[in-house]
């Protein structure tokens, strides 16, 4: 995929219009437009800024045989060309009583609802089981996961790849299954954000 098809892949992952993206990067909207139209390149400053606004490497973004997170280019022989196939980036459950914002769940899509009864308030809880493609959503969804004195500290727990993620309240946390080490660092802070143990046996499969 060249630049100009990840430029636009990823300003609208991100949901930003061009105008947005131009003022992120103090550039006219027909810059932004030009970049996407593969008529113009941006400068070696505005990549350095797209790097960091799409969080990922120059080289990702410069590279055509680089794929971006999960999304892969593939070339046949001949005339026949396979299109670029967008593949899910996150899996996880979310329980609905945990988030603060219903339209946060804009950004998944939901393979099962389950209703659990829990020793703890509220007495049930409603599980989500959900993927996404949103390249940013454990960002997006710590905004919404709910801190409070009455009910302390939820977190949202997700894969993606070979990475667990658990998200709290302005926070993302994420190891690789089966570093020992990472996990237990994860489960440190956990541990000082009120969590107990048994809540921490994530599924990893």
């Amino acid at each position: 995929m060249i630049l100009a098809k990840k430029i636009q892949y990823l300003r609208k992952n991100l949901g930003f219009s061009q105008e947005i993206l131009a003022e992120k990067c103090c550039v006219s909207r027909q810059a932004i437009s030009k970049w996407e139209a593969d008529i113009a390149l941006p400068e070696t400053d505005k990549l350095i800024l797209l790097s960091n606004l799409f969080r990922v490497t120059i080289d990702v973004l410069l590279k055509d045989e680089l794929a971006i997170d999960e999304l892969k280019e593939v070339h046949t022989c001949g005339i026949q060309k396979q299109e670029e196939t967008f593949d899910i980036l996150y899996r996880g459950v979310i329980i609905k009583e945990s988030i603060s914002d219903e339209l946060i769940l804009d950004n998944v899509s939901i393979d099962k609802v389950e209703l659990w009864k829990t020793d703890w308030k509220p007495k049930y809880w409603t599980a989500l089981y959900f993927t996404s493609k949103q390249i940013n959503f454990p960002e997006l969804l710590s905004k919404t996961v709910i801190s409070s004195k009455e009910f302390g500290n939820w977190f949202v727990d997700m894969k993606k790849n070979n990475t667990k993620i658990i998200v709290f309240k302005d926070k993302v946390l994420q190891y690789e299954i089966g570093n020992a080490d990472e996990k237990e660092k994860v489960c440190l802070e956990c541990r000082k954000l009120g969590i107990p143990d048994k809540q921490m046996n994530w599924d990893e499969a």
